[in-house]
């Protein structure tokens, strides 16, 4: 047993110390110390970067190779966002292009967003401008949430061309965009943003356009810290796909997926139109309550039919009584023979314990307390005072009122007539969206370290795939090879990411058999098995000689003690006593008899007493010792408690 228990707690202990490596682990992840020996492990089967060469014509191409170019082509805002405190109105968030915590690829950098509870803007031309001319446009990029995220964007806005030049220091919220296209998350709530800004053809009024959510879960791509691919294809026929990693997550039509639709209707209800004064809307309801007895559904009745119109004509009966009351006490009602009229339906339950502190748990007890059954009205038809039961009043009709009946008057529900919409139009083509000259990032998050990277427009759905595979699949793979190779606490945090009812499984199947083996396995004094009064310190020095015990160190019962742990009871000897076998066993020891026993001590010991001295034998001795000895008889002691040897 004692095996078991020390297996189990050392299993427990080796547990803790386990999910304690791997949490301290990850903290020091998370504060970018990475352990020396993990990351030359590492390194070996890194690849190295190189700069991706699209296998076609794009418009817009940012692998983010070095600071430098990075400086050279992306512009920060020097803008105030409208409508905001001055401390908050500024876009001075920080950005950096550098390397990522857990790179997979070396010297592969990326678009950092460095600092929390900012505004951040920055935005960059393309290399030409995209018309919508009959080509579908690809958009791509990549996202990684190095901390997670508690509640932030990392969508892009694809910015339109105007008339004027586009001033990227002078980019705001309000700068006008194409499109909007990303992740986005607070709380719970996980978007995916796709919105288009439509422009009214007879109005020349833009109004953004807002996709149905995605129907697939989200929730993992902002979670496991991996680098994710987003990708949006506008094609010419006004379709659309949205995929992460390649995978289609949404997908539909520019006209029948987007809400407001591109189209208005082409009939709206008349704004000025107003119900006429005689327009009678009351009409009977088809089910009708006939008979009720309590108030209540009397009341429910009437509410009921409060569209119908109740019958002018109909007068109340002559014998219509309304002083009756519903029930009625039922005067041929007899008591029952055998029925206890004395006896309390409750007692107090015999069972039932005060709990020690009875005013701090006097109100839980009554709460939780229930009074027992009287065992005397089991057999019985009832107990306590019997009264009469009630029955339904034959005579009750209760409030009269008059019928209702169908309304000759109802002209039905009133609705506002509709007229043609003047602002109606049909756009067939919402494909063909303003222009985009340039691509840009507008956010605020309250988590920092969001990797951004690789950013592609073209309109060759080949070339994307080529660039894809030589980036982010490359990025996706060394991923996934270095979480198999991790620790099993990453694996399960990482499975439980995904579906988080799977801590309800680990607890089933891993932590339950323990408590259950703890349980049955140990006693239940704990793992240690302890004398319930004495501790390990008191047991050694039990045997001890009497002389060097301390008052505090003796028991009360001796001998339930020794016969406990099965130990043998050494010699009780008093002072005196021991004074001349002391002498005694000197002059032995001169004689060349020094290995004489206990037991030959003691004899000599009761002899000395008895004889050298003369003097009676103590209490001591008497409740010691038998009573033969006692008397100086020379029998042996029938005592229980023999003296043994030094050597046994």
């Amino acid at each position: 047993m004692k095996i078991w228990s020390s297996i189990i707690l050392m299993a427990a202990l080796l547990l803790m110390t386990s999910l304690a490596a791997d949490f301290e682990e990850e903290d020091d992840a998370e504060d970018g110390i990475v352990e020396v020996e993990d990351e030359v492990v590492f390194e070996k089967e890194r690849p190295v970067y190189e700069r991706p060469v699209p296998s076609g014509a794009t418009y817009f191409l940012e692998p983010f190779d070095t600071r430098a170019e990075f400086l050279k082509r992306w512009v920060q805002s020097q803008a105030k966002k409208d409508g905001a405190e001055d401390h908050l109105a500024k876009y001075d968030g920080k950005w950096a292009v550098e390397e990522a915590r857990e790179n997979p690829i070396i010297r592969d950098l990326g678009l950092i967003l460095k600092t929390k509870a900012k505004h951040h803007a920055i935005a960059a031309k393309l290399d030409k401008p995209f018309d919508f001319n009959g080509k579908p446009l690809i958009v791509q990029y990549e996202v990684k949430f190095q901390n997670g995220i508690d509640c932030g964007g990392a969508y892009i806005k694809l910015l339109s061309k105007g008339e004027q030049p586009l001033n990227l220091k002078a980019f705001t919220d309000k700068t006008p965009y194409t499109i909007m296209f990303g992740p986005d998350k607070c709380g719970n709530d996980h978007k995916l943003h796709f919105i288009f800004r439509h422009k009214n053809p007879k109005t020349g009024q833009y109004e953004e356009k807002h996709a149905e959510k995605p129907t697939a879960k989200l929730e993992n791509f902002f979670t496991d810290r991996k680098t994710h691919l987003y990708t949006l294809i506008v094609n010419p026929d006004n379709t659309y796909e949205v995929k992460v990693d390649n995978g289609l997550v949404a997908s539909g039509d520019l006209l029948n997926n987007f809400s407001p639709p591109v189209n208005p209707p082409k009939e709206i209800e008349d704004p000025f139109d107003k119900k006429p004064a005689d327009w009678d809307d009351r009409e009977r309801l088809k089910k009708y309550i006939y008979h009720c007895y309590y108030w209540c559904m009397i009341n429910l009745k009437h509410s009921f039919s409060r569209n119908s119109i109740p019958d002018a004509d109909a007068k109340k009966p002559d014998d219509w009584d309304e002083s009756e009351p519903a029930t009625i006490i039922d005067e041929d009602a007899v008591r029952p023979d055998g029925w206890l009229e004395d006896e309390e339906v409750y007692t107090p339950d015999p069972t039932a314990i005060k709990p020690g502190d009875w005013y701090v748990y006097l109100y839980i007890h009554l709460l939780l307390t229930s009074p027992a059954d009287n065992p005397k009205c089991k057999d019985a038809p009832g107990c306590g005072q019997w009264e009469r039961p009630t029955i339904p009043n034959p005579k009750y009709k209760g409030t009269w009122r008059p019928p209702m009946i169908e309304n000759p008057d109802y002209k039905g529900e009133w609705k506002p007539k509709t007229i043609a919409n003047p602002d109606y139009f049909e756009d067939n083509h919402p494909y063909k969206m303003t222009p985009i000259e340039a691509i840009g990032l507008e956010l605020w998050s309250m988590t920092d370290d969001i990797l951004f990277d690789n950013f592609l427009v073209a309109d060759n759905e080949s070339v994307v795939e080529e660039f894809t595979a030589l980036t982010w699949e490359l990025k996706s793979i060394q991923e996934r090879a270095a979480a198999s190779t991790g620790s099993w606490w990453q694996a399960i945090k990482s499975s439980t990411d995904e579906r988080p009812w799977l801590w309800a499984v680990y607890v089933v199947v891993l932590l339950l058999p323990i408590v259950f083996l703890s349980i049955w396995l140990c006693p239940k004094s704990g793992p240690v098995k302890q004398c319930k009064d004495f501790s390990e310190e008191q047991t050694i020095k039990m045997h001890l000689p009497k002389d060097q015990m301390e008052s505090d160190d003796l028991p009360e019962d001796i001998d339930a003690h020794r016969k406990k742990f099965d130990d043998p009871s050494p010699d009780v000897i008093d002072e005196g006593d021991e004074d001349v076998a002391n002498e005694e066993e000197e002059s032995e020891d001169k004689k060349g008899a020094g290995d004489a026993t206990s037991a030959e001590i003691g004899e000599e010991t009761t002899e000395a007493g008895a004889a050298g001295d003369g003097n009676p034998p103590t209490t001591d001795e008497v409740i010691e010792g038998d009573e033969g000895d006692v008397q100086g008889s020379p029998k042996k002691s029938n005592s229980p408690r023999k003296r043994k040897t030094r050597k046994e």
